[in-house]
């Protein structure tokens, strides 16, 4: 018997990015560990894409939360980070990144909050950056096929 393949993505980012609003509009299976709106252990979904599922993990973007990016992120086989667009890129986008570029795994970045201030994210990295407004939707699920077709080049 055929076993279906499963991959894990993790959602990384700082606080108030856009991570849980961004797995809202991949999921629909999902569940979320939070308190007055704000994330305080993870958040998680699978859904089926191209007749794989695909587990996605939510990390909480808050420093105290720094350890829990490190557990979600063990064994992962890809990642996205969401980057509030409106902010740039923050000290804790860069950690997130240079962590990324050690695992040496396939990620995108997602450019959120186009619709707070557009424009090209200044970003120093290769991955690609695709422009997304969470709270629509837009942009999301363009960004996860780019990066599992990344992650299965990378099989």
């Amino acid at each position: 018997m055929k076993q279906n393949k499963e991959t894990k993505i993790v959602v990384l980012g700082t606080y108030n990015s856009g991570k849980t609003t961004t797995l809202e509009h991949i999921c629909n299976n999902r569940a979320k560990v939070e308190y007055n709106g704000t994330t305080t252990a993870l958040d998680y979904g699978n859904t089926m894409i191209n007749g794989e599922k695909v587990h996605f993990f939510g990390t909480p973007g808050q420093e105290r939360f720094r350890f829990m990016r490190r557990i979600l992120s063990e064994g992962l086989d890809g990642a996205i980070l969401v980057v509030d667009n409106s902010n740039g890129v923050t000290s804790t986008d860069l950690e997130i990144l240079e962590r990324l570029n050690g695992f040496q795994v396939p990620y995108v970045v997602f450019a959120n909050k186009q619709d707070l201030k557009s424009g090209n994210l200044e970003i120093d990295s290769d991955a690609p950056v695709i422009p997304t407004i969470a709270q629509e939707g837009e942009g999301v699920m363009e960004g996860v096929e780019t990066l599992l077709e990344l992650v299965n080049s990378n099989k």
